[in-house]
């Protein structure tokens, strides 16, 4: 690769925004803006928030003294957009509107196609999304959820376990298009997903169903949970809760912090070993659930995410799935990488932009 591009990244959070600034695959810099949660307070919708982190953006380009003529492409995080197939895609109209409108819901990701927008536009440069939550590559038996009224959607982490798949296919010198892995992203939430040559045909979702979480309760005993619904003693709101947020290692230990439930094990504490070995079971199971999505034909599990940094929590996972095929940890969070790497695809000519 003879030419240098650079590349601007933008990740929206619930409380921040990450940006970063890559030489074609070579971070420059990364940076994290705190918002005042009091202030985001203000704001009727995610959306209403668009000029004052467009404000915070510039705010912090001037501090960095980064001219942005010189971005050869911004990229920022796809949210809930319409189903779509993987790969990098071009911010156009449509996808802003669809973003400022949620239609698959509202979540802060949905602010990185119109600040990728308009960072580009001062830049003189295009403006691209990479794997946005909503990719759906589902084959048709994965729809199936028991009940026509219920079609099982793909929201996942796609951004991360396509770019694990990506570098592990490249670490085994296996074709891309030919690979076949089972990709555990282990965060706050947990995705398990088959991924066959470079497609997620299969994957929980996980705000509602897969293994339990720090957070999150996963799948649950359905009779259990309408008698609950039902009982009077909750809302919809708290229902909601209770599965989003309320559930898992927080439900049983009072804590969403894995490296604090692994002190309370360092200290005897048995109830804490045994929930976080739940979770670990629970997440084998998945895994080995997905692995019959690929008739067992699998070149390798991969571990990554948050949670992956846990020798602990590998080890148990490790030990029953490794009859499956070899297991590989790659820990952490790729997102800001995976980013820049789909656009520098198409900045060098590897992959054509699609068109949302």
């Amino acid at each position: 690769m003879s030419e240098t591009y650079k590349i601007f990244v933008i990740n929206p959070g619930s409380t921040s925004t990450k940006v970063a600034l890559f030489e074609n695959n070579r971070l420059i810099f990364e940076e994290t803006i705190r918002h005042d949660l009091e202030r985001l307070k203000k704001f009727q919708s995610i959306g209403d928030q668009l000029a004052f982190r467009k404000q915070a953006l510039l705010t912090l380009l001037a501090t960095r003294q980064t001219g942005v003529k010189q971005f050869d492409a911004v990229v920022g995080r796809g949210g809930l957009l319409r189903p779509l197939a993987g790969g990098t895609y071009r911010v156009n109209d449509r996808m802003i509107e669809d973003a400022r409108i949620g239609v698959q819901g509202e979540h802060a990701s949905n602010l990185g196609c119109p600040l990728a927008a308009f960072t580009a536009s001062q830049a003189g440069c295009p403006a691209f999304v990479v794997d946005p939550i909503s990719v759906d590559e589902f084959e048709p038996l994965a729809r199936y959820s028991g009940h026509p009224l219920l079609e099982r959607k793909s929201l996942a982490h796609t951004l991360n376990i396509h770019a694990v798949s990506r570098w592990m296919a490249k670490k085994m010198e296996i074709p891309f298009e030919k690979s076949r892995f089972v990709v555990a992203h282990l965060g706050g939430g947990i995705s398990v997903a088959p991924v066959k040559g470079g497609r997620i045909v299969d994957v929980n979702d996980a705000s509602s169903a897969g293994p339990f979480s720090p957070e999150r309760t996963g799948t649950l005993p359905l009779q259990g949970f309408i008698t609950l619904c039902f009982s009077g003693t909750y809302t919809e709101k708290q229902m909601r809760r209770l599965v989003m947020g309320g559930g898992g290692l927080v439900a049983y230990l009072k804590t969403n912090d894995a490296r604090e439930v692994e002190k309370r094990i360092g200290r005897g504490d048995k109830k804490a070993r045994e929930v976080y070995e739940a979770m670990a079971y629970q997440i084998a199971g998945e895994i080995g659930s997905m692995a019959a999505v690929l008739s067992g034909k699998v070149d390798a599990v991969v571990l990554t995410g948050g949670l992956a940094q846990s020798a602990l929590l590998t080890g148990w996972i490790r030990k029953r799935v490794s009859f499956i095929a070899p297991v590989e940890c790659i820990p952490g969070e790729f997102e800001m990488q995976a980013m820049a790497e789909g656009a520098l695809r198409v900045l060098t000519g590897e992959e054509k932009a699609l068109e949302y």
